[in-house]
């Protein structure tokens, strides 16, 4: 991990973007001895966005499958589509017998 002052900004832009493009890793910048921002190459950024992107999606899948999970407990019968377009013509029926 490498910690850097704002100046290293501008005083030496053209290690830093080396470093960054060679290594992949960040560079923290402090203003006044606080952190201030992170600097990444392009590539690592995007990498980094990707797995975001995708931590994301399976944590979506994730909470779906929990609540498809909990719904299937609460009704253990499931039908195919089969059974269920019977079910309803059978409803259908019984409605249109009625009035």
């Amino acid at each position: 991990m490498k910690i850097k002052p704002s100046s290293y900004i501008r005083n030496d832009y053209a290690e830093l973007s080396s470093y960054c493009r060679e290594t992949g890793e960040p560079v923290y910048i402090t203003k006044n001895g606080e952190g201030d921002m992170v600097v990444l190459s392009i590539d690592a950024y995007e990498q980094l966005n990707d797995r975001l992107k995708r931590l994301e999606a399976k944590c979506y899948l994730m909470q779906k499958f929990r609540e498809a999970d909990a719904y299937n407990k609460l009704h253990p019968k499931t039908y195919t589509l089969e059974e269920a377009e019977e079910a309803l013509e059978a409803f259908l029926r019984e409605e249109e017998a009625g009035k």
